[in-house]
């Protein structure tokens, strides 16, 4: 976020239940204008998110919408989806985006600490936030196959594509962040800083010498 932007990011709760409606609209005119798809909730669905604890909101210090985005949980909690991330337009260019993104990624790790995270996008910009986070480009076969995850996608502009393609493929990209990779990863960085550290050591300080005054009676 850039330092001039003074925008507050929060796990959304049960005050914040007045800005369904403007998210659904943000979401809509967002769809409309891009001409790609960002599958339909109703008013129900965001309410029943925002009171489990499941949704990042950003607002202005004045209460002005910003930003949001939520998380859906699949294929008996195996799989979870950071989704519906928007960013009101007067507020992007600023790294609010990212920041949202960051912020649910975060939820998601603390409520479901080993389940998959995924998501489906045509945005460069949600790629790339993505990709700084550990995600990667992946087909749809190693997304879940949670049938009401897909059932959502019905509601998109592009859901032919997917269904002419036999769930396959479509406009989107699917990227997927598997902590059991990154866990992997860490102990072999550990490892083999271990192995290093053992080959080359560091050649030991000499210790500092102190010097102390000290008054010898006469």
């Amino acid at each position: 976020m850039s330092e001039g932007a003074k925008v507050e990011i929060v796990v959304a709760n049960e005050s914040h239940l007045e800005y369904v409606n403007t998210i659904l609209d943000t979401i809509s005119a967002a769809a409309a204008k891009r001409g790609t798809g960002i599958a339909k909730r109703s008013p129900e669905y965001i309410e029943k998110k925002i009171l489990e604890g499941k949704a990042i909101i950003a607002l202005t210090e004045d209460g002005e919408f910003a930003g949001f985005c939520y998380i859906e949980s699949w294929g008996d909690k195996q799989f979870v989806a950071n989704s519906g991330l928007i960013v009101v337009e007067k507020f992007r260019g600023q790294g609010l985006a990212k920041a949202i993104k960051k912020k649910s990624f975060d939820l998601s790790r603390e409520k479901f600490p080993n389940a998959k995270l995924f998501g489906l996008t045509t945005g460069l910009a949600v790629m790339k936030i993505n990709s700084e986070l550990g995600y990667r480009p992946v087909t749809f076969s190693e997304l879940t196959h949670d049938e009401a995850f897909w059932k959502g996608c019905e509601a998109c502009v592009n859901f032919d594509i997917l269904k002419r393609n036999n769930y396959k493929m479509c406009l989107c990209t699917g990227m997927l962040y598997d902590p059991e990779e990154h866990a992997t990863e860490k102990k072999t960085q550990s490892a083999w800083k271990k192995v290093f550290s053992q080959l080359f050591p560091k050649p030991k300080k000499k210790a500092d010498k102190k010097v102390v005054n000290v008054k010898t009676k006469e």
